[in-house]
């Protein structure tokens, strides 16, 4: 018996040396040829590949903007003059105030603090923020913090909070450290819309619609009752060429056939082959990170009333600091970059439609478009949380009703939402209305008569 403290014991037949290799090649299941090469070793002719492979092979990895701030990756978000971790966002402004001393201090933009505005137009590949990282499933949503002034131990739910006080001693804490679940974005745009401000917007919003809102609605709606949340965007810089290629038409000749009500109206047109190519930069393009707002299934909820709200002023976006999100409710980012990207191509597209529109003006039957190609040279990522007054109501139905919403831009003020109605009144209003048209086309006839 061996001393396991010295280690195995020999091999059979040797004191040291190993046994000696097989002469023939190994092949077949369990031979070295199944095991992957160690990374790097083993290159790849990629000349004779498809080249839509072979554009995937050579695409450069993505690059990380490191945008965390190491200073607070112990949860506490201390005021610069007296140490303080009592901080508040001041209402309206993108200023931090300490409770204890009364400190200000405005956050660092991240336009300026990571250079997210330069270079646009010589982004390669794919540049990706540390905060947008894909997420791990495995990751806890709990963060437990060590308080350093009593050395208790404080916990947060990342699922809905981002801040938390220490029960014996009161530090507040904070989750700041990029944590690979959703939770921490690179950039935070603080509220400017004060509550009472989003109140009254959304009371005027009702007020105008209320003649045929649904009289359950007019008896429950509360705007008090309105919530300010914090909503995951992923926001995208992207350098891209497009080409697009169809038919237009140039109308050469109008004309009637037939008589009384078989009068048909006829338009001879030149029909022309039309190619268009551009290329085009976007800054600071906005798409919804949280599959649940990204679901515009119209049948189930208003979710699409977020998008009208747009646009939010990206550009003062501040670095993070969970001390912003005091007050306030957030919802955790849940889709990567990957999954983001056949919408970010669908809205690049619809961009380079829009560029080339202005050159195919002299069609005035129009262009169809029948064939789109996208080369999206390079994009860059970054996570922010922006900022909606949010107003719900459920209005009870079949496979289990509809949620509605009433949304305020935190930034601007704009307002959109929808609104149950009285489907009866509706009807009867449209009814009133042809009645009244009827009635004055009749009476015109008659006067002309």
């Amino acid at each position: 018996m061996s001393d396991p403290r010295n280690g195995p014991p020999p091999l059979p037949g040797s004191a040291s040396a190993p046994p000696p290799l097989p002469a023939a090649a190994l092949d077949g299941p369990g031979s070295p040829r199944d095991v992957p090469p160690a990374p790097g070793s083993f290159p790849l002719d990629t000349a004779h590949l498809p080249q839509a492979i072979r554009d995937e092979v050579e695409a450069p990895d993505p690059l990380a903007i490191d945008t965390s701030a190491t200073e607070l990756k112990d949860g506490l978000n201390r005021c610069p003059k007296c140490g303080a971790t009592d901080i508040r966002p001041r209402a309206g402004t993108d200023v931090l105030v300490c409770l204890y001393c009364r400190h200000e201090w405005h956050g660092a933009r991240v336009e300026e603090e990571f250079g997210l505005g330069e270079a646009i137009d010589q982004l390669r590949g794919t540049v990706i923020a540390s905060g947008a990282r894909d997420i791990d499933a495995d990751t806890s949503a709990l963060m437990t913090f060590k308080c350093s002034g009593c050395g208790a131990e404080v916990t947060v739910n990342t699922e809905s909070t981002m801040t938390a006080r220490c029960h014996w001693c009161r530090h507040v804490f904070g989750v700041n450290e990029q944590i690979a679940n959703g939770a921490v974005p690179d950039a935070v745009l603080p509220f400017h819309i004060r509550k009472d401000d989003a109140v009254a917007r959304i009371r005027q919003f009702v007020d105008k619609r209320r003649l045929f809102a649904l009289k359950a609605f007019k008896e429950q709606f509360t705007p008090e009752n309105v919530v300010g949340v914090y909503l995951p965007y992923m926001i995208v810089d992207g350098n891209v060429s497009a080409a697009v290629a169809g038919k237009g038409e140039i109308k050469t000749r109008e004309y009637t056939r037939g008589t009384d009500k078989n009068k048909q109206t006829y338009y001879d047109a030149d029909v022309y082959q039309v190619e268009r190519q551009v290329d085009f930069t976007v800054d600071d393009l906005p798409l919804e990170s949280s599959a649940g707002r990204g679901n515009l299934d119209t049948r189930a909820n208003t979710n699409n009333i977020i998008n009208t709200i747009l646009p939010f002023d990206t550009k003062n976006a501040l670095k993070w600091n969970a001390s912003y999100l005091a007050g306030f409710t957030s919802e955790k980012r849940d889709l990567d970059v990957e999954k983001l990207r056949p919408r970010l191509e669908d809205q690049l597209l619809s961009i380079a439609r829009a560029q080339v529109e202005r050159s195919v003006r002299r069609y005035d039957r129009g262009v169809r478009w029948e064939q789109e190609q996208l080369e999206v040279h390079g994009t860059r990522w970054v996570s922010m949380y922006l900022p909606v007054w949010l107003y719900s109501y459920h209005q009870p139905g079949s496979n289990g009703g509809m949620l509605h919403y009433i949304a305020v831009n935190g930034r601007t003020g704009e307002t959109m939402g929808s609104v149950p109605v009285q489907q009866w009144k509706l009807l009867l209003a449209a009814l009133t209305a042809g009645t009244i048209i009827e009635a004055l086309a009749i009476a015109f006839l008659v006067a002309a008569s």
